[in-house]
């Protein structure tokens, strides 16, 4: 469909097209929490996708059947410590992010990165300094992590509770992410990735 990822905010609801292979691709529509997967047949899905991206978008669109379907809420969770005496924790048993903020994977490799090291470090070198520093290592970047991905979802995600003026706030705040190159630059960097050793 595209090569870069559509991140839409539509009034009916957030949408994410994000192609991972030359004929797969992965999708995200915002609905209820009280929806069931069984409401959404593929027809349906596809048919509310195009409604939510632009024309040129919804023109490329290529559709088929489903492989996955599933419902999640949006939630971020980070355990701290990531350390429980001999056991270390990474991915997602340590921290959770919204899907929109696409972290959830970056996060992952960064901390099997840095456990990787600690571990070398002590059984090669028999030094703990590693293994003591690896949670604090790794939250410093969680956290920013984690705050941009919650910053992104709230962005693109619309919540009814927020009204009318909450709207207004967040597509003023689009306006500007996309028409000022200071405000892109800084999404671009935390979209794409800080630096692996930012934060370390």
């Amino acid at each position: 469909m595209h090569h870069e990822l559509i991140n839409a905010n539509s009034p009916r609801g957030f949408a994410l097209c994000s192609q991972r292979k030359a004929a797969r691709s992965r999708y995200y529509l915002q609905v209820p929490l009280i929806d069931k997967v069984e409401d959404w047949s593929d027809e349906a899905f596809w048919q509310e996708l195009r409604l939510r991206l632009d024309p040129e978008s919804r023109a490329k669109l290529v559709t088929g059947p489903s492989i996955e379907k599933s419902i999640a809420p949006l939630r971020s969770f980070v355990t701290e410590s990531m350390r429980f005496g001999r056991m270390f924790l990474a991915g997602d048993a340590a921290h959770i992010v919204p899907p929109t903020g696409v972290k959830g994977l970056n996060l992952a490799a960064t901390d099997v990165k840095h456990l990787s090291s600690a571990l070398t470090g002590f059984y090669q070198d028999k030094s703990e300094a590693g293994i003591d520093n690896y949670s604090e290592r790794c939250l410093c970047r969680i956290w920013r992590a984690e705050r941009f991905s919650w910053w992104f979802t709230s962005l693109m995600h619309r919540f009814p509770e927020n009204g009318e003026m909450g709207q207004k706030f967040h597509e003023a705040e689009l306006d500007y992410l996309v028409n000022s190159e200071a405000g892109s630059r800084s999404v671009a960097e935390n979209y794409v990735g800080l630096p692996l050793n930012f934060g370390a």
